[in-house]
């Protein structure tokens, strides 16, 4: 993997790639980094999943997203289109995070308005460290109970749709301020609308895809459009990884 910018160009070796793609010290409030991969006209999935996008480069800078955060956030469409289940202790770098002061795994939390992950979902049965739902008291109480009954750690942020502030206040109050969204366009666009995005991180994929497949962020617009600045720019096997900084 090759940086472009900053100057100057050089290749990197991961500990360069952890100083790049870092969260900041002495966090006090939670810090969202999403991710997404995207073909060059836009698209974020091919047949329906983000896969045909992908490439070890980005796949690299999705793993290290993993390593470095505290807790996953994630759509409950995508967690279901993706096939989630827990992050599994071999999928991250147990010196990295112990170094870091981090959690063995981080937790996924799955963002569902109507509560719509069973209980027998992969995301629930098939992890080291009970999945976060964060959900809505709108939400068929009986699927709130199920989930709970099986290990999950349930919690209502908001009446009627889930209040993504309170529920990022929520993973703080749990230690988990180092927030890596995974998607997908429609939770990306909320954070967006609600002014909540600290960091884009932006594989762009050297594919022409057209077709319907959504975009990285659907949605209400928010208030005045969020002002990026450029952090870094990565290029490997004609894929550009992107990174952005909110500007506040």
């Amino acid at each position: 993997m090759h940086r472009l910018f900053p100057e100057p160009p050089a290749d990197l070796d991961d500990r360069e790639l952890e100083r790049i793609y870092g969260y900041p010290d002495g966090l006090d409030r939670p810090w969202v980094q999403v991710n997404f991969v995207s073909s060059a006209d836009g698209a974020v999935a091919v047949e329906g999943r983000s896969a045909g996008l992908s490439s070890p480069a980005d796949k690299r800078i999705f793993a290290l997203g993993r390593d470095l955060a505290d807790v996953v956030l994630v759509g409950a469409g995508t967690a279901r289109l993706e096939g989630y289940r827990g992050v599994k202790p071999t999928e991250v770098r147990a010196e990295r995070r112990a170094r870091l002061g981090l959690a063995e795994v981080p937790p996924i939390a799955v963002v569902t308005r109507r509560c719509s992950i069973g209980p027998d979902a992969l995301l629930v049965t098939d992890t080291v460290v009970a999945p976060i739902v964060l959900t809505c008291a709108a939400a068929p109480a009986e699927r709130r109970a199920a989930l709970a009954a099986a290990g999950a750690d349930v919690v209502v942020a908001g009446d009627h749709t889930v209040d993504l502030s309170a529920a990022l206040a929520e993973l703080a109050a749990r230690g988990l301020r180092r927030v890596n969204c995974e998607g997908g366009p429609h939770l990306f666009g909320e954070l967006i609308a609600e002014g909540l995005v600290d960091q884009l991180c932006l594989t762009l994929a050297p594919l022409l895809v057209s077709g319907d497949a959504p975009r990285t962020a659907v949605g209400l617009p928010p208030a005045a459009p969020l002002e990026l600045e450029l952090a870094s720019v990565l290029t490997a096997d004609g894929h550009l990884m992107l990174r952005y900084r909110r500007l506040r």
